[in-house]
């Protein structure tokens, strides 16, 4: 080695060598965290007994049952005995500080439990539901509120939440949409890490994180018909392609637990599903956590025709489930298994470490009640700072989806009608999953409007028509006591009212839509448009020729195709939380410009569905207009009525073409796309670009275009920013038919826009 190649060398080893020093310390600091770790696990399950290693898997609730119709018994005495690992359902520290002292200091190895809950979009300052959230397309905003919600959990007692929900979903009938970031795999991976990370924080041991569980595992969203509970079937590379991504990415950020489905994955229910379980989540993607079965979920394999609760059992645990929610088979089958050689001592020890190791994880061998200070519960939970985290995040997931003529925002004088059965309405500001949340304590459109204009609006409300009238209807969405209530009154005489107070006012406020029991789990709808009472109101209304601003509650898209031809004004505000009336107010009289954009596509017709942008064409492309033998509707378009990404401003904003770095690049190289944005509107507004990359030539038919990135800027009225955009052959990469993957060299589109449907586009070569 000459003396020159050695300078060289040294002079680029030793600062790559500086550079890695931080992730080799951090590195050796989890090699020794991870052996101190086994050391005690592996001392701890030598003393232990099968039925105490057993008895780490059984996972069970206290109280009312939450989402199935099985309710534990004995619990305090299977505590004692050590026939318990965690329990869920309850919160506060008075309560969770009794169970574990059952489990601390009554049992005879003191193994502590885990207290985990559905915490899905806060704990008690109620955040928007999850796909509103995402609507926000701020990641940072996401994280936070999950950070709010961990910091509030564990002042009650909690160490372990059943979120993020990372499932795709298409179907807009399918009840749990409302619990994802939409359609979307990209971009529902960073909202799944955002997530992930928001809960666990810095490490898992700090009084304020709780572990993630991340559901539901897999695929759940594309069930059958969108009803719940329903079959999955679906190729490889769909898979691959656009449902698990989420799933990986939340692997990637760290989470420390996963949850089973309820669906079948390739005819396996996914709660026995070896290749889905061991081999792809832990083999494939390295995940080093547990994982826990759905509500009941082992049970149910019975009814999917895999055996008796023995067998189903058996065939889990083989699987890599490591704990059984409620259904208490593996507590009272497998010693039973095991004896009949159905299962291994391994399989049980290797599932009982897990469990083992995530309470070593969270800190609860060091300290039981790390999560159980009754000075932080005063000061943590629903403080003044959470709640106004929660407004100022919560204006920014309203997405507008219609205004014309300026129509808002509106002024602080004169009248408004403030009619329909949710805007004098607590109960269903919050949406669905919200277990610890206390509606009584949210606040109405009618009070948040008050708050914002005081004594300089008249307001003249009237509720003008219940939720809905159909009396079967009702039953199934009272499961739940008072969920929705019918007004005595007769209909005409709701809708006289609400006629009375708009003839009166200048301009109509209508907050209509779902109730909080209308979408969510076992919610599923097959009629997916605002319902008819409902519908009914809005049209007398539209008949007075007096601007009508419809307020929209939903937990999915709608079918919106009368209210977009008739109202003034759309203002999607999903099931905004526990600051609903303030975050409102703040967008419809000006406080805040609505900067959302929807992430699930809003379809004109429940016909269309599924329906979502990143489709793959067919040999026959529809392109517009009727036409025959083309793969479209003869009574429709093929174009939904709200495209993915879509959402409008009070201001407007205007879009350069294109820009590319370079037309022609080879392997590694970078390429830069860049557009020029400008606010050509009155007001300062916020502004989604959105990147799309299309690859119109491969190996497998792929889909039309595919969301890469955005950026989120703020343009004053007149002011141009640039945008630019890297984009890297890991960017063009997809799962081909060997699953394998892999770019390949071609043809690319690259199109930036404000939402998946209007974009500005270029086309470059890359080679390999």
């Amino acid at each position: 080695m000459n003396k020159y190649f050695s300078t060289q060398l040294i002079a680029r080893v030793i600062p790559l060598c500086v550079a890695l020093l931080p992730f080799n310390k951090v590195s050796a600091q989890n090699k020794t965290e991870d052996a101190k770790m086994d050391v005690f696990v592996s001392g701890l399950m030598k003393k232990m007994t099968l039925d105490e290693k057993i008895g780490q898997l059984n996972l069970v609730t206290i109280g009312a049952p939450t989402t199935g119709s099985v309710v534990n018994k004995g619990v305090e005495d299977k505590i004692k005995k050590g026939a318990i690992g965690g329990v869920f359902g309850i919160w506060g520290v008075d309560h969770t500080k009794e169970v574990q002292e059952a489990a601390v200091k009554n049992s005879r190895l003191h193994i502590p439990l885990i207290f985990g809950l559905d915490v899905i979009h806060g704990h008690r300052t109620i955040f928007p539901i999850p796909l509103g959230m995402s609507a926000t397309w701020d990641l940072d905003l996401i994280k936070q509120s999950a950070h709010i919600a961990a910091k509030e959990a564990t002042a009650e007692g909690l160490s372990w939440v059943f979120s993020p929900m990372v499932d795709i979903a298409r179907d807009a009938r399918w009840g749990r949409i409302s619990e994802g970031a939409g359609e979307d795999p990209w971009y529902g991976g960073q909202v799944a890490k955002a997530m992930v990370q928001g809960y666990q924080g810095a490490s898992l041991k700090n009084a304020d994180a709780v572990m993630a569980c991340v559901k539901h595992f897999a695929l759940y969203g594309g069930a059958e018909a969108g009803r719940e509970y329903n079959t999955v079937d679906m190729s490889r590379i769909k898979m691959y392609q656009d449902y698990l991504p989420p799933y990986k990415a939340a692997v990637d950020a760290g989470a420390g637990s996963f949850m089973s489905s309820f669906n079948t994955v390739d005819g396996v229910p996914a709660t026995g599903n070896q290749w889905l379980l061991t081999d792809l989540l832990r083999k494939q993607w390295g995940f080093k956590g547990f994982v826990v079965s759905d509500y009941t979920a082992v049970n149910e394999m019975e009814a999917h025709g895999l055996g008796d609760l023995q067998m189903v059992s058996a065939l889990a645990l083989k699987a890599g489930l490591d704990m059984d929610m409620v259904g208490e088979g593996f507590l009272t089958t497998l010693k039973k298994s095991l004896i009949e050689k159905k299962i291994t001592q391994f399989e049980i020890d290797q599932a009982c470490r897990r469990v083992l190791e995530a309470k070593y994880k969270l800190g609860l061998f060091d300290n039981p009640y790390k999560s159980m200070d009754a000075a932080r519960e005063k000061t943590d939970v629903m403080s003044e700072a959470n709640l106004s985290a929660a407004r100022e995040i919560t204006k920014r997931s309203f997405v507008l989806l219609k205004n014309d003529n300026q129509t808002l925002p509106l002024k602080k004088t004169g009248s408004i009608a403030l009619v329909g059965p949710l805007a004098n309405n607590q109960r269903d500001m919050l949406g669905t999953w919200i277990l610890a949340g206390e509606w009584q304590k949210s606040v109405s459109v009618m009070q948040g409007i008050k708050n914002v204009v005081g004594d300089g609006v008249t307001i003249n409300y009237a509720k003008g028509s219940n939720i809905t009238e159909d009396a079967e209807f009702i039953k199934r969405l009272n499961f739940g006591p008072g969920m929705v209530t019918v007004d005595p009154k007769p209909a005409d005489e709701l809708l006289k009212e609400a006629i009375d107070a708009a003839n009166k006012s200048d301009v109509i406020v209508a907050v209509v839509g779902e109730s909080q029991s209308m979408s969510g789990e076992s919610s599923s709808r097959s009629d997916i448009d605002i319902p008819e009472p409902q519908k009914n109101m809005l049209k007398a209304l539209s008949k007075l020729g007096k601007p009508m601003v419809v307020v929209l509650f939903n937990g999915r898209p709608l079918t919106l195709t009368w209210e977009n031809e008739h109202a003034s004004a759309i203002l999607d505000v999903w099931a905004p939380g526990t600051e609903a009336g303030n975050a409102i107010a703040d967008v419809l009289f000006g406080q805040y410009n609505p900067s959302g954009k929807i992430t699930a596509t809003f379809p004109r017709s429940v016909g269309q569905i599924p329906i979502y942008y990143n489709h793959k064409n067919t040999g026959r492309p529809y392109s517009s207009g009727p036409t025959k033998f083309k793969s479209n509707y003869l009574d429709i378009s093929n174009d939904p009525l709200y495209p993915f990404g879509y959402g409008l401003s009070y201001t407007t904003f205007g879009y350069s073409d294109v820009k590319l770095s370079k037309t022609t690049l080879k392997g590694n190289e970078v390429l830069t796309a860049t557009v020029t944005v400008t606010n050509t509107g009155k007001y300062a507004g916020e502004e989604v670009v959105q990147l799309y990359v299309g690859d119109p030539v491969a190996s497998i038919s792929r889909s039309v275009k595919e969301l890469k990135n955005f950026k989120k800027i703020n343009l004053q009225p007149g002011e141009a920013k640039e945008v630019s955009f890297s984009i890297t052959p890991e960017q063009l990469k997809f799962y081909n038919s060997q699953l394998k993957y892999d770019w390949e060299p071609g043809k690319f589109v690259i199109e930036v826009g404000t939402n998946s449907s209007d974009t500005h586009s270029a086309s470059v070569w890359w080679n390999k």
